[in-house]
């Protein structure tokens, strides 16, 4: 299946919009779980060294304060430096100074259910579920497989969305995008 066939391309639609911003530009992507110690820092790890057209942070609602270790394998292993990520809280993006966000994503159904900050910018809001891979118990190898899984299908989504024209679509049409993407099955069982 391509991605014309599951999304909704601008030239389908009767009038194509003219992008926020010019094709050098990222877009701001703040992900967000409730301890930023894995799915939400794999994820700012991907739009950040695998998306071209984003700039990525992520934070907590609740931060444990370090990032897992099997995190930081999925990170390195793509290439990127895993010193580069720490835990966050999300206050840190609520303050004046922070620069405007574009997109907030969830990748916990319990941040997804909290009150979230006011973020600058009015970001759009989407929510990707994805399970736990900190939740996983059993053998070293059990817990890095379940990373893996968490990380390729965080990967499919940030490559699958890096891939469309974004340069001819604006946010509301990026966030219905990445939503639709939630709808997607993750790949793997």
């Amino acid at each position: 299946m391509k991605a014309s066939d599951l999304f909704i391309m601008p030239q389908n639609l009767n009038t194509i919009q003219t992008a926020q911003h010019p094709v050098s530009a990222k877009y701001r992507v703040l992900v967000l779980c409730t301890g930023n110690s894995a799915r939400s820092v794999m994820a700012e790890a991907l739009f950040n060294c695998a998306g071209k057209w984003f700039q990525a942070y992520s934070a907590g609602s609740h931060p444990v304060g370090r990032v897992n270790p099997f995190a930081l394998e999925q990170i390195e292993a793509l290439g990127c430096d895993p010193n580069s990520y720490r835990s966050k809280n999300w206050f840190e993006f609520a303050e004046q100074q922070t620069p405007s966000l574009d997109f907030v994503i969830t990748v916990c159904d319990n941040a997804a259910g909290e009150r979230c900050p006011d973020f600058p910018g009015a970001p759009q809001r989407v929510h990707w579920s994805f399970p736990d891979p900190a939740a996983t118990t059993g053998t070293a190898d059990q817990v890095r497989r379940s990373f893996s899984r968490c990380f390729d299908a965080l990967r499919i989504r940030v490559e699958t969305l890096s891939s469309l024209p974004l340069d001819t679509m604006d946010k509301r049409q990026i966030a219905k995008t990445m939503q639709q993407l939630a709808n997607e099955p993750m790949g793997h069982s």
